[in-house]
């Protein structure tokens, strides 16, 4: 089994913490079998753990852990002498301040090869600031546009950018639409104002636009809303025949919940993040039948290896725990390929080559390539569509495991 400590996240991960504090005793030239051991290659895990986004931070180390245990499990590093990967295990909150603050800390107190981190948009790009300054690889599956646009080189985007996925958005649904004889002439957009939300709604605006689709509603809110009757009614109101929110977790329950309670039946199409995980099937039960959503990556299209997720976690794997799973993957065929733990040396590696394998097959371009700002060029998403307790790719047509259901 892999080391894992905590920074900052009492009472979330114990097995980390205890261990952790093991790993900070133990010697790394403490001789084994008449032979040094490798040192261990300490990776930063910088999720939200607390607070309103815990749930995506919990999923997301819960895939980092997992593939990190599987490489220990198997030897370890060949390249580097069976080293071990040490994922030293630090909790953002949900605040962005809390975040950058974090990192500091991390870094200073740890010799660390790469940080993976940290879902929610905002606190990525607080750590980023961090890990630029100190030229440490920070690879991530977060979306804003604004993670690998602003000239950073140790920022590695696994997933394609928000106003890609915006795009995307609006243009699936106008071709499942069009596929069941619908025609969408006029949506609502509906949005939190955080670097995720803004610059998904732009993708939106920009596939409308492009389909000559009138945005009817093009609503922001702030993160964290309690009262949605006022987006739903001027929802009502705006005759549009499909609504798109952008929206985490809490947000999205409350969002679907009022537009059916409110007998509001028009379709929503999620924009990822808290549509597509267990929890929103579980807050709104027969509510989220139906409800479709963009994303970057689905666990039916590589059950060979979610699987090993579900049967060690209960539960299917989720986006950002594939693709944090992805961020190790890549991370390590860097350290391979350039027989270092050292940062700078790492980054190099991660910079324009195109990796492949093992978890990196669960994503939908096949492969990883680093662009020069850092953004993955072959990332393309996909459409999910609830389905029970489960989501079910539904487009492109040649990926989908179903056919999609469309109610106009």
């Amino acid at each position: 089994m892999s080391k894992h400590h905590s920074l900052g996240s009492t009472g979330v991960n114990r097995r980390a913490l205890l261990s952790g504090t093991a790993a900070l005793l133990a010697s790394p030239f403490v001789l084994s079998s008449a032979r040094a051991e490798a040192a261990p290659v300490n990776v930063g895990v910088i999720m939200p753990l607390s607070g309103p986004n815990a749930q995506f931070g919990i999923n997301s180390r819960n895939g980092i852990e997992l593939v990190a245990d599987e490489i220990n499990t198997a030897g370890g590093i060949a390249e580097l002498g069976g080293a071990k990967i040490n994922l030293v295990v630090a909790d953002a909150t949900s605040t962005p301040t809390t975040a950058g603050t974090v990192a500091q800390r991390l870094i200073t107190q740890q010799d660390m090869t790469a940080v993976l981190g940290a879902f929610v948009s905002s606190l990525t790009i607080a750590i980023s600031e961090v890990t630029e300054r100190r030229d440490i690889p920070l690879l991530t599956m977060s979306f804003a546009d604004q993670i690998t646009g602003r000239g950073y080189k140790n920022i590695f985007q696994v997933v394609a950018k928000a106003s890609v996925i915006g795009k995307a958005q609006f243009e699936y649904t106008a071709a499942i639409a069009q596929a069941a004889g619908a025609k969408i002439e006029k949506i609502a957009i509906m949005y939190e104002d955080t670097a995720y939300g803004t610059a998904q709604a732009n993708g939106l605006r920009a596939g409308a636009k492009a389909a000559n689709v009138e945005v009817v509603m093009d609503d922001a809110y702030p993160l964290g809303i309690t009262d949605t009757t006022p987006l739903i009614n001027k929802l009502r109101g705006s005759g549009a025949q499909a609504v798109f929110p952008v929206s985490y977790l809490n947000d999205s329950l409350l969002i679907i919940r009022t537009m059916r309670q409110q007998k509001l039946t028009i379709p929503a199409i999620g924009g990822a993040a808290g549509y597509v995980i267990p929890d929103f099937e579980k807050g709104l039960g027969e509510f989220a039948e139906n409800v479709l959503s963009i994303d970057t990556s689905n666990y039916d299209l590589a059950p060979q290896l979610t699987e090993r997720f579900r049967k060690r976690f209960g539960y299917f794997m989720v986006h950002e725990a594939l693709e944090h799973a992805v961020c190790l993957e890549v991370l390590v065929q860097a350290i391979r390929k350039a027989k270092s733990a050292k940062a700078e040396d790492v980054a190099a590696a991660l910079r324009g080559a195109k990796f492949t394998g093992g978890w990196i097959n669960g994503m939908t371009g096949g492969a990883v390539q680093f662009d020069q700002t850092g953004l993955n060029v072959l990332s393309v998403p996909l459409m999910v569509q609830w389905r029970a307790k489960d989501i079910v790719t539904v487009w492109p047509k040649d990926i989908a495991k179903s056919a999609p259901v469309w109610r106009s």
